[in-house]
């Protein structure tokens, strides 16, 4: 239970920034409130009149998962009121005051873009190749003897498992006949 002293006065602006900065985590508890709200309302108005086969349908797990959101950001918002804070991470080795790698992040997401736009013209496998390999190269990697051999076989297995395995069928390009 929050008490007089917890919450600023209405016409203090720095007092309630203050008050919001120290309780940062309230932020964690309206997305997982939000994310517990938007499961449930899919779940609930999900139809599953075909799908139901028993007691237990598609509609249990959503339900459970939902719900639990709801409770857990009910638990962590009480804990914060209540003066709960968050532990700092100490395995963490990242210097904060170094700056952000922007070339590899570009590159990656320039990598991850290309593949999304050749997958279909040219296939997965030709596609993930070129997406492994990439990945790769803006990560540090210069070997080109080896690179671009791992890059052909991981995407070959990765379409192999995915559409002769489990089912899921993935776009094979001009290699469609071929594998």
């Amino acid at each position: 239970m929050t008490t007089q002293t917890d919450i600023p006065p209405a016409g203090t602006g720095g007092e309630r920034r203050s008050w919001l900065r120290e309780h940062s985590e309230l932020g964690v508890c309206v997305l997982l409130l939000a994310l517990g709200v938007l499961v449930l309302t899919d779940a609930l108005t999900m139809d599953v009149d075909i799908a139901q086969r028993g007691p237990v349908g598609p509609k249990t797990v959503p339900v459970v998962v939902g719900a639990g959101l709801l409770v857990i950001a009910a638990l962590l918002a009480l804990d914060v009121l209540r003066g709960g804070r968050g532990q700092a991470e100490g395995g963490e080795d990242v210097d904060l005051s170094e700056p952000a790698d922007w070339r590899t992040v570009l590159l990656l997401a320039g990598v991850f873009l290309g593949a999304a736009v050749l997958i279909e013209p040219v296939g997965f496998p030709v596609a993930g190749a070129l997406l492994f390999w990439g990945a790769a190269f803006a990560l540090g990697s210069r070997r080109t003897d080896r690179d671009p051999l791992i890059a052909a076989g991981l995407s070959l297995v990765t379409y192999t498992v995915f559409n002769n395995l489990l089912g899921v069928p993935l776009p094979g390009g001009p290699l469609m006949g071929v594998l």
